[in-house]
C-alpha cells in the first residue's frame, strides 16, 4: 500500500514539473531571436563588413555548430574592452547566461517555436534604408552616384560633397555613415558644415575629390564651405550608432554641406558603393550642445607622442601623450580610441590634482578588425586642470600575426590614416558639465 502511494505521489510531481519544464523550454521566436539580433545582426547585416547575415531562423541553424563554438570561445561578439577598467552601456559581448541559452538550444535540436516574423521584417526594413539603429532615419544624405573602387590593390582616399537645403533646422538624436558595401572601406569621417550666405552656390563646385591624385587641388574649391563646422563623425570596423541622452545633441542647419571622407582599402576586384550619413531628428529641445575633441594622430597633440610613432622592424615600442585640460568641466558621453594593425594596447585615463585617476579607457589585446565607438555607463566627468593621458604600445615584430608586414619593416606616422601607417587617437564626445551628471544613466 505504501509504495503504491508513493508511486502515485512521484506520478503527481511528475504531472506537476511536466508543464514547468515545457514551459522553459527554449524556442528560437521567443528567446533565442532577441538575441541574435541585439548582440549579432548588429554586424550580421547585409551591407555589413561581415560575410554572412544572421537575421532569419535559417540564418542562424545552417552556422549553429560555428555559432556555438565562437560564442563559447569569446570569440564572438566582438568586444575589446576592459570591463572591470570602465563600463559601457553599448557592450556588445554575451554574458554567461546568454551563452549557455544559445548552447543549449543548439544542443536541444533548434527548436523554432510559434513563428513571429515581424523582428524579421522590421530589422529587414531598417537593413533596406541602411541603418543600424532601432529605426528608420528621418533624414539620408548620400552621394548622387556610385563610386566605383578599382580593384587594382591600390588604397584611396576619397572625399565627396553632399549638398543640403532642408526647410527648417533639426535636432539631432543620433547618426551614423551607412554604406551600400562597407567590406572595402578602411575608415570613414564626416563634416557637417553649416553655410548661410545663399551666395556661395552648393552645387556649382566639384562633387569628388581624390586626395592622392594629380587634380587634389580641386579641394579648394570647397573651402567657403568650411568657415563654420556644426559637427564632426565617422565610423571604424565595428562601430555603432552615435546617440544622445534626450535633453543633449546637436542642431542640423538648414543649409550647408557634408564633405564625406571615405578611406577605401586595397582590394583585389572591382566595388561598387553609395556612401552618406543617416539623421534621426528628435522634437526635444537641445539644452546642451554635444561636441567633439581629437587628440593624438590627426588631432591635438599629434607632434607630443612619446617617443614619436617610428617603429622600426622588430622592435615593440611604448608611445605616449599628455594633454592637459583647462577649460570649464566637461561632461564625456563616449570614447573612440584608434591605433592600427600592429597595435597591441591602448590605454587612456585623465588625472587630477589631488584626485583619484579617472580611467576612460583600455583595450588590453587590440584587434584593428574590431573598434567600437564606446558610449558609457556613467559619464566621466573631466575636470579643469585635468591632464588626459593615452598610452599605446605596438608590435612590430614578425612574432605579430596581425602585421601586414611579413619581414617586418618600418612603420611611420604622419596622421593622414593610411593603413600601411600607425595611429594613436583618442577622440572624445562631450558636452558641458551640470551638477548630478555623475549620476547620469547612459544605457
Amino acid at each position: 500500500m505504501k509504495q503504491v502511494l508513493v508511486g502515485k505521489l512521484v506520478g503527481f510531481l511528475a504531472l506537476l514539473w511536466a508543464p514547468t519544464a515545457f514551459a522553459q523550454k527554449q524556442t528560437f521566436y521567443q528567446d533565442i531571436q532577441p538575441l541574435i539580433h541585439a548582440k549579432c545582426a548588429v554586424c550580421h547585416r547585409p551591407g555589413e563588413a561581415t560575410p554572412f547575415s544572421l537575421i532569419t531562423y535559417e540564418d542562424v541553424t545552417k552556422r549553429a555548430t560555428f555559432i556555438k563554438k565562437v560564442i563559447n570561445a569569446g570569440y564572438m561578439p566582438p568586444w575589446r574592452a576592459d570591463d572591470h577598467y570602465v563600463a559601457f552601456a553599448n557592450k556588445r559581448s554575451l554574458t554567461a547566461d546568454q551563452i549557455s541559452a544559445i548552447t543549449n538550444w543548439i544542443d536541444a535540436g533548434l527548436p523554432k517555436g510559434k513563428v513571429r516574423k515581424e523582428a524579421e521584417e522590421q530589422l529587414l526594413a531598417r537593413v533596406q534604408a541602411g541603418t543600424g539603429y532601432t529605426r528608420q532615419p528621418d533624414l539620408t544624405l548620400k552621394v548622387s552616384k556610385p563610386f566605383l573602387h578599382r580593384g587594382d590593390g591600390t588604397e584611396r582616399f576619397m572625399v565627396f560633397k553632399i549638398p543640403f537645403e532642408l526647410a527648417q533646422e533639426a535636432n539631432i538624436e543620433a547618426l551614423e555613415f551607412t554604406s551600400t558595401n562597407k567590406k572595402v572601406i578602411h575608415h570613414a569621417n564626416f563634416a557637417i558644415h553649416q553655410v548661410d550666405d545663399p551666395a556661395i552656390s552648393l552645387t556649382n563646385t566639384i562633387e569628388q575629390v581624390d586626395l592622392n591624385a594629380e587634380d587634389a587641388w580641386h579641394y579648394q574649391e570647397w573651402l567657403p564651405y568650411k568657415k563654420k563646422m556644426t559637427y564632426y563623425g565617422g565610423w571604424i570596423p565595428g562601430a555603432s550608432v552615435e546617440t544622445y541622452p534626450k535633453d543633449m545633441g546637436w542642431v542640423m542647419p538648414k543649409r550647408g554641406v557634408v564633405l564625406l571622407t571615405v578611406h577605401f582599402g586595397p582590394a583585389g576586384k572591382d566595388e561598387e558603393t553609395i556612401n552618406g550619413v543617416n539623421f534621426f531628428f528628435k522634437k526635444e529641445p537641445i539644452k546642451r550642445v554635444v561636441n567633439v575633441i581629437s587628440l593624438g594622430s590627426g588631432g591635438i597633440g599629434q607632434e607630443e607622442i612619446k617617443p614619436p610613432l617610428f617603429l622600426f622592424g622588430g622592435e615593440v615600442k611604448t608611445c605616449s601623450l599628455k594633454v592637459a585640460y583647462q577649460n570649464k568641466p566637461i561632461t564625456l558621453l563616449y570614447a573612440w580610441p584608434h591605433m592600427h594593425q600592429i597595435g597591441k594596447e591602448f590605454t587612456a585615463f585623465a588625472t587630477v590634482p589631488n584626485a583619484d585617476t579617472l580611467p576612460l579607457v583600455h583595450i588590453p589585446d587590440w584587434d584593428f578588425r574590431w573598434q567600437e565607438l564606446y558610449r558609457y555607463q556613467k559619464p566621466v566627468v573631466l575636470p579643469t586642470g585635468a591632464t588626459v593621458n593615452v598610452v599605446g604600445t605596438y608590435d612590430n615584430t614578425d612574432a605579430n600575426p596581425m602585421n601586414p608586414n611579413k619581414p617586418a619593416k618600418l612603420i611611420t606616422s604622419d596622421g593622414q590614416m593610411r593603413s600601411n601607417q600607425e595611429m594613436m587617437t583618442l577622440i572624445l564626445i562631450y558636452t558641458t558639465y551640470e551638477p548630478g551628471d555623475e549620476n547620469l544613466r547612459l544605457d
